[in-house]
């Protein structure tokens, strides 16, 4: 079959008000990039002639200004799911100018084809090449192309001449209940799909030509508290393995993204006493490359390539190297509870706050402004081996407690975190009542100057099975709402 070219403008006239579009890519990589804000201008030019335009966007995790940003400022967002992290798109949903629904990102290609999100209509799948008879080669990301592209009216491919990743991709679709059967996965190395998207070659529209990078976030420099978390979870991991709990060999592991998560990762690196291990994750950074590159890391299966241009023009250039180290997974596979479990994952994630029990908060600030989303966490943390949460005690310069009596958002409960790290030293909640908890999360992981108001609060709660003081338990947030520091908190009001 032969196919369309399109400019970006006539391929966008094919997106219409109302229309469910669903997207290639996860996080910043493998993204449609020509098309969308093509669409955030016809959304304007709608608005101005007094027309309605606004379209519901489904993607396999977040996406960057090129599309939440723009689309946003263009009024042209009605629905968004399942993980954000512009901020623009943040600041709009916490106007709740846009509806946003919060997923476990290993749901979000079952929800659609379940029928809970509404309907596709329109897919737009990034892409290497296309045959005549609908193979698609995607570029650095799973997600979900192959679930919206099998739901959609019509496909829209952007070829971006700019990546060459041709066989890094598994691509692999679970049947639906009734019919579900097992994921044949054993090893992060396993391939058990098609190294491309098939789709219906009817149903595409048009190709539109691109040579565009992925767009690029920025981290932070390692300081020494992020540092510090990093060795403590190594030192946890390695205590971990001379016990004999975690095997000898090793297990697989997953990480996050960010700078916590970068310095696990160079931790990890510098430490001899770690075997060389397995990546089973939904994202992979520079850091895993440089490991693999090292000996370090085996195998790495991921969801996506967030690298920046130069270490993924380096993978680019050492394909021979990588072919065989590098698996690309849809995110429902790359995330899925079955698999994690199966391999016996240690599982590594950001908390923005912790609460005397092991409860942890990765979403929301101060239990209302969404932050970015639970992502994969959830799906990491229920299922894993073993479930780290990671974060600084502090923040805002010390204004703010990491470790706090209750956390104002509860997206994991104290029954699927295990173990919680700061700088300040590591909490294993494994095999521990309420009170050991509590003991364990104010000793080793708050920070010194919130210990005491901590140990204090604790002498004004109810006594139960789990103690609390309900009129103070929010108090510390409280606080920093009416005066901008926790450490102002006086417990003495509240008896």
């Amino acid at each position: 079959m032969t196919y369309r070219i399109l400019t970006p403008q006539e391929a966008a006239c094919y997106i219409n008000n109302g229309d469910g579009v669903g997207i290639s890519g996860f996080t910043l990589s493998g993204t449609p990039k020509a098309v969308l804000p093509e669409v955030a201008k016809r959304a304007e030019e709608a608005h101005a002639a007094g027309k309605p335009f606004k379209i519901n966007l489904y993607s396999g995790a977040s996406t960057g200004d090129t599309i939440d940003g723009m689309l946003t400022r263009a009024k042209a967002l009605n629905f968004r799911a399942p993980f954000i992290s512009n901020p623009t798109v943040r600041g709009a949903i916490n106007e709740k100018e846009i509806t946003y629904t919060d997923l476990h990102l290993s749901l979000m290609a079952q929800d659609l084809r379940y029928g809970y999100l509404g309907k596709v209509d329109v897919a737009i799948l990034e892409a290497i090449d296309i045959t005549p008879d609908g193979k698609v080669y995607l570029t650095t990301a799973g997600g979900i192309g192959q679930t919206v592209a099998n739901l959609a009216d019509r496909i829209i491919i952007e070829r971006n001449t700019y990546h060459h990743t041709m066989g890094l991709h598994d691509v692999y679709e679970p049947k639906d209940p009734p019919y579900r059967t097992e994921i044949p996965i054993y090893k992060a190395s396993d391939r058990i799909g098609k190294p491309y998207v098939q789709v219906d070659p009817k149903k595409v529209v048009g190709i539109v030509e691109v040579y565009q990078p992925n767009e690029q976030v920025v981290f932070k420099e390692l300081d020494p508290v992020t540092r510090k978390i990093g060795e403590n979870v190594v030192g946890f991991i390695l205590n971990d393995i001379r016990r004999g709990v975690i095997p000898a060999s090793g297990l697989p592991i997953q990480s996050g993204i960010g700078n916590v998560a970068n310095a696990v990762l160079k931790a990890l690196e510098d430490s001899s006493e770690i075997p060389p291990l397995d990546l089973y994750s939904e994202v992979l950074q520079d850091s895993v490359i440089d490991l693999m590159e090292a000996g370090r890391v085996r195998a790495g299966s991921t969801c996506s390539l967030s690298l920046s241009q130069e270490c993924l023009q380096h993978v680019y250039d050492n394909l021979d190297f990588f072919r065989d180290k590098l698996v690309l997974r849809p995110s429902e596979i790359s995330n899925h509870p079955e698999i994690i479990r199966r391999l016996g994952l240690i599982a590594m994630n950001t908390a923005i706050e912790v609460d005397l029990y092991g409860c942890v908060n990765s979403s929301h600030v101060c239990g209302t402004r969404l932050m970015n989303g639970i992502g994969g966490s959830g799906d990491f943390a229920r299922n894993a081996y073993v479930s780290i949460f990671m974060c600084p005690s502090t923040q805002k310069g010390g204004a703010i407690s990491s470790i706090v009596p209750m956390v104002t958002h509860a997206d994991h409960t104290e029954h699927d975190v295990r173990v919680v790290v700061t700088e300040w030293g590591v909490a294993d909640l494994r095999g521990k009542g309420p009170d050991e908890r509590a003991k364990l999360l104010i000793e080793n992981c708050a920070h010194p100057e919130y210990r005491n108001m901590l140990w204090d609060y604790l002498k004004i709660a109810k006594k139960g099975h789990v103690s609390h003081n309900v009129a103070a338990a929010l108090s510390m947030h409280a606080t920093f709402e009416r005066e901008g520091d926790m450490r102002n908190t006086d417990w003495s009001k509240l008896v």
